[in-house]
């Protein structure tokens, strides 16, 4: 699964597309923006509505009220998380999913994997022979590097992490925690 990757110029530059399998990257003068998919944005708010649970069987009709989410978009994803090992499913009266792991065991990189395929900034940094220049390209292991170190910084957030509040700037001092329930 390849996500194009964007590189949007204003003024009297032209756009150029790249294609990559991790997002999209919007060069805009003093911004640059790396972004996920949608639907792995949504994965991963389902996941720590999961994840606030416990280990509670939830049908996906509980789970798209919880996330906010539309039930065929969450149908979706459940689908996609459990090919991927990531919810476990029961079905009958009863029935429903839950995490196949605990959170602390689910990175945000194994959410992305599960959706977007493998990680990459470019196409030689996800799997080799996809591009025809690798023979001869100069900057190929600079940029299988940075994929490596935002791979990295991926794995090392768990879907635990990614329950824990935001901090709040105050704007002086140390941010404080407010503390987040979902319902």
């Amino acid at each position: 699964m390849g996500l194009a990757l964007g590189v949007l110029r204003h003024g009297l530059w032209n756009p150029a597309v790249i294609w990559y399998c991790f997002g999209t990257v919007y060069l805009d003068r003093a911004r640059i923006m790396l972004r996920i998919g949608k639907l792995t944005d949504y994965a991963t708010v389902l996941m720590t509505c999961l994840a606030g649970r416990e280990r509670a069987l939830l049908p996906a009709s509980e789970l798209a009220v919880l996330a906010h989410l539309e039930l065929p978009t969450v149908s979706k994803l459940l689908k996609l998380l459990a090919a991927a090992g990531l919810v476990e499913s029961r079905r009958g009266s009863k029935g429903g999913y839950r995490l196949a792991r605990m959170p602390a065991a689910i990175s945000v990189l194994d959410i992305v994997v599960a959706l977007e395929g493998p990680m990459g900034m470019t196409e030689c940094s996800a799997s080799k022979g996809a591009c025809d220049h690798e023979v001869h390209c100069q900057v190929q292991h600079n940029w299988q590097r940075i994929s490596r170190l935002i791979a990295a910084s991926l794995a090392e957030v768990s879907l635990a992490d990614m329950r824990l509040p935001a901090p709040v700037y105050s704007g002086r001092g140390r941010p404080r925690v407010i503390p987040l329930t979902i319902a």
